[in-house]
């Protein structure tokens, strides 16, 4: 029996070509090296951290061949479980470690996750506007580059600001994240959002027809009585699905929303483990699980959540925006072509630095994300070209409603 490989370095990436992103790079005796997305949108140096002062320790001397064990033992081995950092410093390994397994065996991803059940992965992007005109020429310009599914945002009247939206008019554009020492703080009302919304995506129905599958996202800014209204003023519309309409950290609100409305639900962006998407799936609250393959423990842990939602009818949507770097795309895309209920990818796209200091095998073409057939993730870091973007500080904006109070996002 031949010596098991064994890993000899553990590095982190922290780079910041327009956004930031943190790598993981694991290197065995053998030669080989594993890339992993450590990528937590504003929290990015704590992972980092995380992952150098904790973690790449305990992985000296393993054998890279063993996923699962090594999998429970990060999770396990400490005394604090789950939240965000925890749960993207285990996923950054995983991938990692999964990409290896890819090339020691000369196979990508997804065969060694039982091979293909589908040819290529359904994919949405974004398309924003202040207004109906303006929010209906992006989705034109989305169906022209051939995507067959479009998330819809809109601004609303009587504010200046609206999480995720700009004006195509002022040539902005898309990007939610803002460099700088803090947050940008947002005014927010939900009751002019509630009157203009359904008027907003009717008309873009309206305008596209019945085939374009459409999206929209509340953004975790709604009561459960104001999100059964929402989606009930919907129906009609008959959207792909409705996203994050409460923030379900009490998921027991959400059979109230779903006692009154058939629009479907999707959630779990934030989530990081089964345990927090179990209710919503076995009480069948929701339609899509939203949890992001790097932010859940990696391939692993997002394929146990993939086999309980399927028992359940309940399909995989996987969190997708341009700040989980192009190995976790990657990463998502194979579980996707092996998973039998995985519905569709969030892609937003990159900038084109991004695409040159992770270099990938993954392509879009014609509405669909192809994985690569590169041994292993098919994604290779610059690490001389990924040093000259230092990391900056940028952060997601924070809501407060009229009167100054904080809202639920």
């Amino acid at each position: 029996m031949s010596k098991p490989d064994t890993i000899v370095a553990a590095e982190v990436v922290v780079t910041s070509p327009g956004r930031n992103f943190v790598a993981l790079k694991i290197t065995t005796e053998q030669g080989l090296t594993g890339w992993g997305d450590a990528t937590l949108n504003g929290r990015e140096l704590a992972v980092a951290s995380y992952l150098r002062d904790h973690v790449a320790p305990l992985l000296l001397g393993r054998d890279p061949a063993r996923i699962e064990d090594t999998w429970q033992y990060l999770y396990r081995g400490v005394y604090w479980r789950r939240g965000p950092v925890t749960m993207t410093a285990i996923g950054a390994v995983d991938l990692a470690l999964w990409d290896i397994k890819g090339k020691a065996t000369g196979q990508p991803v997804h065969q060694l996750l039982g091979g293909p059940v589908r040819d290529r992965v359904l994919t949405y992007t974004h398309a924003t506007g202040w207004d109906v005109p303006e929010l209906l020429e992006s989705v034109d310009a989305q169906r022209e580059r051939g995507f067959l599914a479009v998330r819809a945002q809109m601004g609303v009247p009587g504010l200046d600001t609206v999480y995720g939206v700009s004006s195509t008019a002022a040539g902005a554009s898309y990007e939610p994240a803002g460099r700088g020492a803090a947050p940008s703080v947002e005014v927010w009302d939900t009751a002019a959002y509630l009157r203009h919304a359904p008027g907003v995506l009717a008309a873009v129905r309206e305008h596209v027809g019945p085939e374009l599958h459409l999206l929209h996202d509340s953004h975790h800014r709604l009561t459960p009585n104001e999100a059964a209204r929402l989606g009930k003023a919907l129906e009609e519309v008959d959207l792909f699905w409705l996203e994050d309409v409460t923030p379900a950290e009490n998921q027991e609100v959400l059979r109230h929303t779903r006692r009154h409305t058939t629009t479907p639900l999707a959630i779990g962006e934030v989530f990081n483990t089964v345990w927090e998407c179990q209710s919503l799936i076995t009480e069948q609250l929701i339609d899509y699980v939203r949890t992001c393959v790097t932010h859940a423990g990696g391939i692993s842990h997002l394929r146990r959540i993939a086999a309980l939602a399927e028992v359940w009818q309940i399909k995989l949507g996987p969190h997708g925006p341009s700040d989980v770097s192009p190995v976790a795309l990657a990463a998502s895309l194979h579980v996707g072509l092996a998973t039998p209920n995985f519905a569709i990818q969030e892609y937003m796209g990159y900038e084109p630095l991004v695409h040159e200091v992770f270099r990938h095998d993954w392509r879009y073409a014609d509405g669909y994300l192809h994985p690569g057939d590169a041994p292993g993730l098919g994604v290779e870091v610059d690490e001389t070209l990924a040093a000259r973007f230092p990391y900056e500080p940028a952060y997601l904006p924070v809501a407060r409603r009229r009167d100054g109070s904080m809202t639920d996002w």
